[in-house]
């Protein structure tokens, strides 16, 4: 990625757009076509204060040709966003490495109708770091430890940990178990393997059309849409071990509490291995079934938490581990 012409402002980075190379009219009357919900004043307000330019830091004006540049540059506004009620806490900071303690409800990045109100632009304003850049990245529906590079010079040795895992990471959820509740909690502990495809575009992953068994002894039943494909499976790319916490009987079956520790990073593994075992995670709106989108209920959070993260340091060759200072609400 190319270096940003503009700065930081207000915790936000600009955004890089592509110009495609046959529009035949100029730079303004493409991003009226592209983003008609601004308005002729905001797009000519952001000319006016030199908030659009090439990517050589040309400001753009009125009648500048779209064919001139490939990409511009701009800030990203969302209107009204709505805040989002909880916190985000430092757990760790330093010249290197900030450690963050991120709520449910949070993203991790801007994106969306979530600008202002994500963990990255809350905690470059809170501390005062433009250059602050999350080293991994946590759903907006999962709470807990996340960490972040505020040192471009250090940031590779950081980055380097979770591209060969050498990071380890695990979390808390409380699931739903149905009756018989003894069966279920009898497959404790259990490592739980299968193949995650996330399709870009698709909101939910898809899960390999093959059977999956833990620990030999029950059939996991599938969950999500299966993916039809010619290409020959090459076997499971994701696999968490799951341990039981605690336990609680209710009218319905029992609620659960469990420790998870994922060998490998696949997007919602957690989420989709404990709906596979047909204990899906508690107030999970994606998994075994996508629900309809509606508004947030605070008092309903997804119940994963991120509780802990451990590694070697790379600079300084100590062992470091984080810990979440959330707990789940709902666990037994």
């Amino acid at each position: 990625m190319a270096t940003p012409p503009l700065p930081v402002r207000n915790g936000v980075g600009p955004t890089r757009l592509r110009v495609p190379d046959d529009v035949e009219t100029t730079v303004v009357e493409y991003l009226h076509r592209r983003f008609p919900h601004l308005g002729p004043d905001a797009v000519a307000q952001r000319i006016n204060q030199g908030e659009i330019v090439a990517g050589d830091g040309t400001p753009i004006d009125h009648y500048t040709p779209a064919s001139t540049h490939d990409f511009i540059w701009y800030y990203r506004s969302v209107p009204n966003e709505q805040p989002i009620p909880f916190d985000i806490n430092v757990l760790h900071q330093d010249d290197d490495l900030v450690v963050a303690d991120k709520p449910h409800f949070l993203p991790t990045t801007p994106g969306g109708q979530f600008l202002q109100e994500t963990a990255l632009v809350r905690l470059r304003n809170q501390l005062g770091i433009p250059d602050l850049v999350p080293l991994h990245r946590l759903d907006r529906a999962t709470a807990g430890v996340l960490l972040f590079s505020p040192n471009p010079a250090t940031r590779g040795a950081y980055q380097q940990l979770f591209e060969h895992r050498k990071i380890t990471r695990q979390y808390q959820a409380v699931v739903h178990i149905p009756a018989p509740t003894q069966l279920y909690l009898e497959r404790f502990p259990l490592t739980f393997r299968n193949r995650i495809i996330k399709v870009k575009g698709i909101i939910t992953a898809e899960v390999e059309d093959y059977d999956v068994k833990d620990s030999g002894r029950i059939e996991a039943p599938r969950v999500g849409k299966r993916r039809r494909s010619h290409a020959p499976t090459t076997g499971p790319n994701a696999v968490t071990d799951i341990t039981l916490l605690s336990h609680r009987t209710t009218d319905d079956g029992t609620l659960a509490h469990v420790a998870l520790q994922p060998r490998t990073g696949r997007t919602h593994q957690l989420r989709i291995h404990l709906a596979a075992l047909g204990h899906p995670i508690l107030h999970d709106r994606f998994y075994p079934d996508l629900l309809e989108h509606t508004a947030d209920d605070y008092a309903r959070p997804l119940q994963l938490l991120a509780d802990t993260l451990a590694f070697t340091d790379p600079l300084t060759h100590q062992s470091r581990l984080f810990t979440s200072q959330q707990m789940l609400s709902f666990a037994p």
